[in-house]
């Protein structure tokens, strides 16, 4: 093993392939055989694919089985601050000692053959989760399903399919059943899968591999229903009826998104740790007020929110939880990337936005300039400018409106920028 820091392999495992996505399993197999199949020797697997919501269902399934006792790994991408927090050994981030050593052993059983960074970063992961003991171990897919890294387990304890909408349709197809049939790609022969609320074309595809497989699902609305009552949640399913608090993390979709928490905490028969499954969930940048750092020292009269959706259904969502919120109108910074739907994204938020500053995602090679966004927001219906970057644009609001609330959103890259410099 080597002394070199994590952030220097990680670097070095960037000149690897000259695509950051290139989707195929075949590198994946031969670095994994070459370190002795991990994938092997892993606690049961639960892998949660799907267009939206897969971290903050991964975060409550991991509260849940956490509050229930179990030690849990996870595997979730991509980070925001530090590469680290992909991975969670037993609880915990993994250390830098450990990281370090994973992927030193990676790149040099790999030596110089072309892998992905995800690929081999995936597969560290693996071989991090197969030298710890758990109880659980907690995959998310990265992109798609079918083809995606962590796909390579041949009999996972479960899999979950959250709503499927349009998104990287460079990769996965132009249409919903096109990238429904990718998503139902981790669906294994016997194995049982919650299916979130889906549009009935994705779901169409997702039953039809299904009955392939004799894979067992468990369909929203169909096997378990979902209700909030008098600010309660209520969960029922052929097993009987949870009345639980509703979810601490923000917006009337995550309740959608407990139900299918809950629902695979009762396929695992850990329904113990339901309510702490819907209160002790943690999900940065979704929604997540800032508390502290220079955004909050240069606009400290009114609220600042941060979230990370980027695709029209997120847009409809935060659309939801801001209106949820019931705090008018409020101003927007935005930057996002040049392979969203940038129109699609911001329509939902014309009812909602004051006035939008753009901004360029600093150090992202496929961000959309300031002008480009604000135009699409104009395209949309939102009055907008550009800014140089969020700080600058936050002073200009304060300036117009010491006690406007603000929403910095529109892509993940943008929230890692923000939370590096304001965690």
């Amino acid at each position: 093993m080597s002394n070199t820091s994590s952030d220097a392999l990680l670097a070095r495992m960037m000149q690897f392939h000259p695509k950051i996505i290139d989707l195929t399993l075949d590198r994946v197999w031969r670095l994994l055989a070459a370190l002795d199949h991990p994938e092997r020797r892993l606690s049961p697997v639960i892998h949660i694919a799907g267009t939206n919501g897969k971290g903050s269902v991964q975060a409550m399934i991991r509260a849940g089985l956490e509050g229930s006792g179990a030690r849990v790994h996870a595997y979730t991408s991509p980070h925001l601050a530090r590469f680290h927090e992909r991975i969670r050994l037993a609880g915990t981030l993994i250390s830098e000692e450990a990281l370090s050593a994973a992927l030193d052993e990676c790149l040099a059983a790999n030596g110089s053959d072309a892998i992905t960074y995800f690929e081999i970063t995936t597969c560290a992961a693996l071989l991090a989760f197969a030298r710890t003991p758990s109880d659980y171990t907690l995959l998310e897919v990265g992109l798609g399903g079918r083809l995606d890294a962590t796909n390579v387990v041949d009999n996972p304890a479960l899999t979950l399919i959250t709503p499927i909408s349009l998104d990287h349709q460079q990769y996965l197809g132009n249409t919903l059943p096109e990238i429904a049939g990718e998503k139902a790609g981790i669906l294994k022969r016997g194995v049982p899968c919650i299916v979130g609320p889906q549009d009935d074309a994705a779901l169409e595809v997702i039953e039809a591999r299904a009955a392939r497989l004799g894979a067992p699902l468990l369909v929203c609305g169909q096997h378990w229903h979902l209700t909030s009552e008098a600010g309660r949640l209520i969960y029922q399913d052929e097993t009987g009826l949870l009345d639980l608090p509703m979810p601490n993390l923000p917006g009337p979709h995550q309740v959608q998104n407990a139900g299918m928490a809950l629902a695979g905490l009762r396929a695992l028969a850990r329904d113990a740790g339901a309510e702490a499954a819907v209160t002790r969930a943690e999900w940065p940048a979704r929604m997540q007020r800032l508390h502290q750092g220079p955004l909050v020292e240069a606009h400290s009269g009114g609220a600042i929110w941060l979230d990370g959706g980027h695709n029209p259904a997120a847009g409809h969502a935060i659309a939801a939880t801001l209106a949820q919120m019931n705090i008018g109108r409020l101003w927007l910074i935005c930057g996002m990337l040049n392979t969203k739907d940038v129109a699609g994204f911001m329509r939902p938020l014309q009812d909602v936005a004051q006035h939008l500053y753009a901004v360029s995602i600093p150090g992202e090679a496929a961000t959309l300039s300031a002008q480009e966004t604000a135009q699409a927001a104009r395209t949309a219906g939102i009055d907008a400018s550009e800014a140089t970057d969020v700080l600058s644009a936050l002073k200009q609001i304060a300036a117009q409106d010491p006690s406007a609330h603000v929403l910095i959103c529109g892509s993940l890259y943008l929230a890692g920028n923000i939370l590096r410099e304001n965690g």
